[in-house]
Formats: C-alpha cells, sequence, structure tokens
C-alpha cells in the first residue's frame, strides 16, 4: 500500500516537473503551448513512468510534437531527477492521450441522441392520450366492476 502512494506521489510530481520544463525550459519549437501533460503513470518498482499529452493542432503538429518530447527527452528525465531526489530516476516514455479523440466520439453519440430526442418530440407534439389522461382509479370512484 505504501508503494502504490509513493508511486502516486512521483507521478505526481513527475507531471508537475515535465510541464513546468515543456512550459519554460525547452526551446523546441514543435513542443509550443499546443502540448499538455494530461497524465502520469509510475510503475510498482518506481523505474518507469509513462507521461500522456495531448497537442492542440493537426497530424503533422502532433507528430512534431512527439518527435520533440522523444528529443527532449534525456533533458525531462535529468530535471525529473532533481526534483524527485529518489536513487534511480524512472525511465520516460511518452504516449499520446488518446482523450481527444474519445471525447469527440461521445460527442458526436451525443448530438444523436438529441436529434433523436427532437424527432420524438416533434412526433408527440400533437399527439393525445389512448386513455383518460389519468388512467388510475382513485378513493371514491364509483365503477360498475367494483362489488358493494
Amino acid at each position: 500500500m505504501a508503494d502504490n502512494a509513493r508511486a502516486k506521489k512521483l507521478a505526481d510530481l513527475i507531471r508537475e516537473v515535465v510541464a513546468q520544463k515543456l512550459q519554460r525550459g525547452i526551446k523546441d519549437p514543435r513542443l509550443g503551448s499546443h502540448v499538455t501533460i494530461t497524465d502520469t503513470r509510475v510503475t510498482g518498482d518506481l523505474r518507469e513512468a509513462t507521461v500522456f499529452y495531448t497537442v492542440y493542432g493537426d497530424d503533422e503538429e502532433r507528430a512534431g510534437a512527439a518527435a520533440g518530447l522523444e528529443s527532449a527527452k534525456g533533458i525531462l528525465r535529468s530535471e525529473v531527477g532533481k526534483a524527485a531526489g529518489v536513487k534511480f530516476t524512472p525511465t520516460l516514455t511518452f504516449v499520446a492521450d488518446a482523450l481527444p479523440e474519445t471525447a469527440k466520439t461521445i460527442e458526436d453519440l451525443l448530438d444523436k441522441a438529441r436529434a433523436s430526442d427532437a424527432k420524438v418530440r416533434e412526433a408527440s407534439s400533437g399527439a393525445a392520450y389512448a386513455g383518460e389522461a389519468d388512467p388510475y382509479r382513485k378513493p371514491g370512484d364509483e365503477d360498475e366492476d367494483t362489488p358493494q
């Protein structure tokens, strides 16, 4: 349990250090302000860290950012080592986060559901009840079905 908390704490630190270094310390034009660090995960032995990122832009900018992160990996790892103060600095692996594509898919599905709801609303706008508006019996109602 303590190792899990330690890995989480190290992952949070790595995310902060990498994000700050990308904003202020790396002069690579491929890593402009359109790269966002979304999550970081560290293995239980604290030897490997996976850094998830998103890139705002087209496929060319995503490919450029991936190449820029790969080339800056050594600098970023040394910065993490300085900040973490651990015996072994974890190796960094950068993975493009699928969050934007997933969010777009969900938005598309929600748009389809809204359109379907609008069609149902339109079709039912002039509809009337099949029976009475309130089909339930109430106390005191006289019915021929009820024995007296």
